[in-house]
């Protein structure tokens, strides 16, 4: 007998269509539990959505709503597009045609969950993996218990304030490794009206998803996962994750792209997935994973030349290497393990190159300009070092974006102390000096995360940062968008090189636009039916948006 209906929304609207895992991964603990569960998909109603949404809850009443919010913006720094907006117009429907209560999570949330679930206005939140607290979550409600007894759940206690219960042990509500399902396939449909459909996704989007491990045990300075997801490595069990695998090839989706914060991060797991890919390969003839077409991302070490050749003996077709700069003066401090080590060298990002070119696999690399201590000549010899890598594709984004639980977030605004306009600090609709207030200073945690993302007329200012070095003569203020580092970067990349190569642009500069969300040409390559990671057709980006189908 069900315990009870529970509903999963997914209000992404951005095209092209990403698949929401996280939903896949939620279902498949929720009906282990004893729950029903229907899957409320809108991104392929985004010009209709509120009829959607209507029809829906007109019919179904479900105990419990989830939504899953996956990106808060859109973190590429020329662009600066906010989603919450409506986000928060699809949970203000929902709301409006039930009485259920509502709770979110994902890692765009855990980024910032107690400032979201306020404006939000939502009743319940989740940071990092959902899969064993919103299971808690449901029984708990089923059972007409108070939901403050959920470890690691953040409730809204309205004029109270937004609280989290405390989990009885601080190394799992760091780690997060108990909060991850580790042992069971996620279950994966495709073509089923009430669950995510995978195959509609491959299709309109060009890759599927997987996950091998959960969390990140590494402290990059600019990078969100690790408080997000949690600081330690949750293992999935190599044959769970091979087993999802060959249900996802099965149903025709053939180009998987691993979710993982990096793939080789932790590469004894990391080598026994492969091997597991390779050891069902030999064995079975007819196996689907015959057809896989793997894309991971990885760091530049741990990277080895039997890590390469695992890669393509199980069928990978290529490479996002994240080095992010080539200068040893700025990675030091920024490029870290937990204990505050750099990891790794540009010789390491050489061999990686060199390594998958043995095996005819791509590689993308790519290069975060504007970091702190970045200088003209710094970004221009990163520029040169990259150039000269035997990479398929080479990509820069010039700034970063800074969240609250980032180690930049965090010294940004120790160094601001709520009253200094920190050099750097930027934002496209920054109407006045940005100022942040440490976590400890500020009224409530709701307030200290608002800051990152909201201005004091509560109006969307996404806070990034630029190095103050980068700057032109007459580029001052906050929202400047340091377009004299943009021609800077621009002019040192050589025409014969410019086919291969992802640059920044905003409007005006140039027709070309690297960024994710609503992407013509990506919108383009998928209506031609190409497959795979993006950059991996970019080369030839000029012939594709003429119309060369796959």
């Amino acid at each position: 007998m069900s315990k009870g209906l529970i509903t999963l929304v997914n209000p992404n609207l951005v095209h092209p269509p990403i698949t929401p895992y996280a939903l896949d991964i939620l279902t498949t603990s929720l009906e282990d539990a004893g729950f029903d569960v229907e899957v409320l998909d809108l991104t392929f109603s985004r010009t209709n959505w509120t009829e959607v949404v209507d029809e829906y809850f007109g019919r179904r009443q479900p105990m419990l709503i989830g939504v899953t919010i996956r990106n808060t913006d859109t973190i590429y720094p020329q662009e600066q597009r906010v989603f919450l907006g409506s986000h928060k117009e699809i949970i203000d429907r929902v709301r409006a045609r039930t009485g259920s209560p509502v709770v979110a999570g994902g890692v765009g949330f855990s980024s910032m969950p107690y400032a979201l679930v306020d404006y939000l206005g939502i009743d319940y939140g989740v940071k990092g993996p959902g899969e064993v607290t919103l299971v808690q979550l449901a029984e708990a409600l089923a059972g007409g218990r108070r939901p403050e007894t959920v470890p690691g759940l953040i409730v809204n206690h309205g004029a109270a304030g937004v609280h989290r219960v405390p989990h009885p042990d601080p190394v799992v509500a760091a780690g997060r490794v108990p909060l991850v399902q580790r042992v069971t396939p996620y279950r994966r449909h495709s073509g089923r009206p009430d669950r995510v459909d995978n195959l509609t996704y491959f299709r309109r989007g060009g890759l599927g998803n997987i996950l091998t491990k959960n969390g990140c045990a590494f402290a990059c300075t600019h990078c969100v996962e690790p408080d997000a997801k949690g600081n330690r490595f949750a293992r999935r069990t190599e044959t769970a994750v091979v087993d999802e695998m060959e249900t996802l090839l099965a149903q025709g989706i053939h180009d998987l792209h691993t979710t993982d914060s990096e793939f080789n991060l932790n590469i004894a797991h990391s080598k026994a997935v492969l091997r597991e890919i390779v050891r069902r390969r030999s064995r079975d003839s007819s196996s689907p994973l015959h057809d896989l077409r793997l894309w991971v991302y990885v760091q530049p070490a741990p990277f080895d030349a039997e890590y390469a050749a695992l890669l393509a003996e199980a069928g990978c077709a290529g490479i996002n290497v994240a080095p992010d700069h080539s200068r040893p003066e700025l990675l030091d401090g920024w490029k870290v393990s937990s204990g505050g080590t750099r990891f790794y060298t540009f010789e390491d990002v050489r061999n990686v190159c060199r390594w998958a070119s043995e095996h005819g696999i791509a590689t993308m690399v790519e290069a975060l300009l504007g970091m702190p201590g970045e200088t003209p000549e710094t970004m221009l010899a990163c520029v040169d070092d990259f150039q000269s890598l035997d990479a398929t594709v080479v990509g820069y984004t010039l700034g970063i974006r800074v969240f609250p639980y980032s180690p930049l977030g965090r010294e940004l605004a120790a160094a601001s102390g709520g009253e200094v306009a920190v050099p750097g600090l930027q934002s496209n609709d920054a109407e006045e000096p940005i100022v942040l207030t440490p976590l400890g200073d500020s009224a409530d945690t709701v307030s200290y995360e608002r800051q990152f993302m909201f201005d004091r007329q509560g109006r969307f200012r996404p806070v990034y940062y630029f190095s103050p070095h980068l700057l032109g003569e007459d580029e001052r203020g906050p929202g400047q968008r340091y377009d004299h580092a943009l021609a800077l970067l621009w002019e040192r990349v050589p025409q014969r090189d410019r086919l291969r190569v992802m640059l920044p642009t905003r409007p005006g500069l140039s027709p070309e636009d690297n960024n994710y969300a609503d992407n013509p040409f990506l919108l383009r390559l998928t209506e031609l039916g190409y497959t795979g990671a993006y950059w991996s057709h970019w080369p030839k980006r000029y012939e594709i948006m003429e119309g060369v189908p796959a």
